[in-house]
């Protein structure tokens, strides 16, 4: 099976603006209100659709019935892709949130899971901000009382957004992205969102968006804290940098940054390519072919080896699950 690329799922929010465009070259519209570009989805709310080849208007849920030895690899037990990839523009404040862990998950709906997920800043302005769980000694009751007083910002645990930094939020996590920052998501296959607060605001129909306050705190880990930037490890070094940023129970994330030709054994495993900056080359046992700033690629199992030829320098992240 040859390397798949997908028509990119465009999702306009009232936060979202217009650098999925500007900046990551995406074919969005006329409007600023272009908030997620799903790469690759498997799931009811946005199914990736492979752009062109023998495999051309097909799903990904239909190749996982199909392919999925092909695909999968050692890895095809699964009934469903694993892994959500997007890319976010946020123009404001998305509301402040928090995602279940697989077993709660399954007391608010049976179909979904968890979603345990990772940023990777692509741009930011310098003086936007994360947050990224709450303050150190924050309690159940103490944030209760400052949600409902409406000063929850005195408890929650805000960073600057640094481009390059990589922030992993596993369920639980009480989090929300500002206004000002382009990044890289990767997730659990699961959109499943609780919101906590939303900042006084109204949706497109003029009316406030729904808060789930009760389900947010019974699924909130009170014992985590403040959650900060990864500390990235380094893997090699040189003319060909790559480090692995996060190694959980549902993905591994590799960064690499390059300006020789890098070879990546796929092992019986898929792996997805995002390019944050750059242009590269990719060569595989279907041939060559470009991918550029902004472009995700899957790369199935059942290929041999990638060989990446970089223009000048290339910087992609590296996805797979363990």
């Amino acid at each position: 099976m040859e390397p798949l690329s997908f028509t990119p799922l465009l999702k306009q929010i009232r936060w979202g603006g217009t650098k999925l465009g500007s900046l990551l070259n995406k074919a969005v519209g006329a409007a600023d209100d272009y908030a997620e570009s799903w790469e690759i989805a498997d799931h009811d709310s946005g199914q990736s659709v492979v752009a062109g080849g023998p495999f051309a208007g097909k799903t990904l849920r239909e190749l996982i019935a199909s392919h999925r030895s092909e695909l999968l690899g050692r890895q095809s037990d699964m009934s469903q892709f694993p892994l959500l990839i997007k890319f976010l523009d946020a123009n404001d404040w998305l509301s402040l949130q928090v995602h279940p862990n697989d077993r709660q998950a399954l007391t608010w709906n049976p179909d979904e899971k968890g979603k345990t997920e990772a940023w990777i800043i692509v741009g930011a302005e310098p003086d936007s901000q994360i947050c990224a769980g709450l303050q150190q000694g924050v309690t159940r009751d103490e944030f209760q009382r400052h949600l409902q007083d409406g000063t929850v910002e005195n408890t929650l645990h805000l960073i600057p957004a640094v481009p390059g930094d990589c922030i992993y939020v596993p369920a639980q996590t009480v989090h929300a992205i500002g206004p000002g920052i382009v990044l890289a998501e990767v997730q659990q296959q699961s959109n499943l969102t609780f919101r906590l607060h939303d900042w006084g605001r109204v949706g497109a129909d003029g009316k406030p968006r729904e808060i789930h306050v009760e389900e947010s705190l019974a699924c909130i880990d009170f014992e985590r804290g403040p959650v900060n930037p990864v500390v990235p490890v380094e893997l090699a070094s040189g003319d060909h940098q790559c480090e692995e940023l996060v190694r959980c129970d549902y993905f591994v994330i590799r960064r690499h940054h390059s300006v020789k030709t890098i070879d990546l054994e796929l092992d019986d495993r898929f792996r997805i390519v995002m390019v944050l900056d750059g242009r590269t080359e990719l060569t595989t046992e279907s041939g060559p072919l470009t991918l550029a700033r902004g472009e995700t690629l899957l790369l199935p199992a059942s290929l041999q080896q990638a060989k990446f030829t970089p223009s000048a320098q290339v910087t992609f992240l590296e996805i797979l699950t363990p």
